[in-house]
């Protein structure tokens, strides 16, 4: 064990909150300790969002301490202390049995000392603790020398930390990209022996483990990593089999880091613009073609991109609305702007994408331009088509059918007609108009319309009649 004095800057919210807890179990004559990632987080400098504690108090024993307790994994020794600014998760040293699902120990043994629980956990950057009393970082497994070099390596025998759960290969490659740290060769050469393993992870945690790796600095290190070991091919082998798939004289990389390096150049804050990103050419595998110059081509791969998105989004259970809007981005992201589009032509795009979708579209474009490798920003004509677009919102015009002056209780009411896809077919026909021409967008005159395309329609007049008949 080596104790190294170190001030870490605790948040000045939730530092007296953390002392009063250490206090009070230390006051009890219990062990207290920050532990795991606050404490690498801290040391690193970095924002730390959760802070977790161990101790050698039983689950029952803090309970009786603090006023605000709820029993979150009583059974694996955590309980959550809430408290005014911060909830703060109290977990008994512990020593996990044999791990046969792959995620969670068979049984969970309550141990004596810091340096059991901390020797059954992930990586040595995960297994340091910090005594709030006394500012000293406890360290058993050579914790702080890998943050010194920037190594992310498992606590003892590599193969035996990933067999006993499968997420563990997924962390590692998320850390390396959120810390800028390397994989130690041992831990890493460790990850394709265990894919047997990985492979019982649940899809909500790797999806989870995936947009944790989209919200880093550089999520092309952890994706780049999951490719070597293997993990890529099991959770995302689509974005895999772009590897080695050379493009054409617009990109200096194949479809694979095009798309990683498309995803890093997305911003931060948007993770799900960041998967637009990564996804945005998942179609061009199949779309790839020589043309009779010997390039590539790939028609209508933004299609086939979204297709292929959607079933890889369900099949990781992000929700619909993450779904449709990332679909959405993609399906859209190959549109070309000219100088002869018209204002209804800049309404229809608008419409086509959703007006709320705009900034980020761009942004999924100005991403997708970096990942070539050969230029960056926007091109002019895109720049004229967000110059078009401020003029045409401008003029506050309607670009849905809800934005008309007229809907469908007033169309039933002027046509004496019942409800049912005639009426979605008109307003839908007044919208198309009112594109072309805003001066439309009256009721009196959409009215008006309204009668003339009922009347055109197919069985626009017997539907009147017929509905004026049964009236009388």
């Amino acid at each position: 064990m080596k104790t190294y004095t170190v001030t870490l800057e605790i948040p000045s919210l939730v530092a007296k909150e953390i002392k009063a807890i250490c206090a009070t179990l230390t006051g009890n004559g219990y062990e207290c300790y920050l532990i795991g990632g606050s404490v690498r987080d801290l040391i690193l400098g970095i924002p730390v969002y959760d802070y977790d504690f161990a101790t050698n108090a039983y689950p029952e024993e803090v309970m009786k301490l603090f006023k605000k307790v709820v029993p979150t994994g009583i059974k694996h020794g955590t309980v959550t202390v809430l408290m005014h600014y911060a909830h703060y998760e109290i977990t008994t040293y512990r020593a996990d049995g044999k791990y046969s699902d792959g995620r969670h120990p068979d049984t969970v043994v309550f141990s004596k000392t810091l340096k059991e629980d901390v020797e059954r956990r992930d990586f040595t950057i995960n297994g340091l603790a910090y005594d709030v009393s006394t500012n000293e970082v406890i360290d058993y497994v050579g914790g702080m020398r890998d943050i010194e070099k920037k190594i992310i390596r498992t606590i003892g025998d590599p193969l035996q930390r990933f067999s006993e759960d499968g997420l563990r290969p997924y962390r590692a490659c998320r850390f390396a990209a959120k810390l800028h740290f390397t994989i130690n060769r041992e831990t890493l050469e460790a990850i394709p022996q265990v894919l047997d393993i990985a492979k019982k992870i649940s899809v909500e945690r790797i999806r989870d483990e995936m947009k944790k790796i989209l919200e880093t600095d550089v999520p092309s290190v952890g994706f780049e990593y999951m490719r070597v070991t293997g993990l890529l091919d099991l959770c995302l082998p689509e974005l895999a089999q772009g590897f080695g798939m050379e493009q054409n004289k617009y990109h200096m990389y194949d479809i694979y880091y095009h798309s990683i390096y498309s995803c890093d150049a997305a911003p931060r804050e948007k993770p799900m613009v960041r998967l637009a990103a990564l996804l945005h050419d998942i179609g061009k595998v199949q779309t790839r073609r020589e043309g009779s110059d010997g390039d590539y081509t790939f028609y209508n791969h933004e299609v086939i991109s979204s297709k292929i998105a959607r079933k890889i989004m369900r099949r990781l259970k992000f929700s619909n609305d993450e779904i449709e809007y990332v679909t959405n981005l993609i399906v859209n992201h190959m549109f070309h702007y000219t100088n002869d589009w018209t204002d209804g032509a800049v309404r229809r795009f608008i419409r086509k994408v959703g007006f709320d979708n705009l900034d980020d579209l761009f942004l999924l474009r100005i991403a997708d331009r970096c990942g070539n490798g050969l230029r960056e920003g926007l091109p002019e004509p895109i720049w004229k088509l967000k110059k078009h677009i401020h003029k045409v919102i401008e003029k506050d015009n309607a670009f849905t059918v809800k934005d008309l002056d007229i809907d469908g209780h007033i169309i039933m009411e002027q046509l004496k007609v019942k409800p049912g896809p005639i009426i979605g077919k008109i307003l839908n026909e007044l919208l198309e108009k009112v594109l072309d021409n805003p001066e439309l967008n009256k009721q009196d005159i959409l009215i008006t319309l309204a009668k003339e395309i009922f009347q055109s329609l197919p069985d626009g007049t017997s539907f009147m009649h017929h509905d004026v008949h049964q009236k009388a």
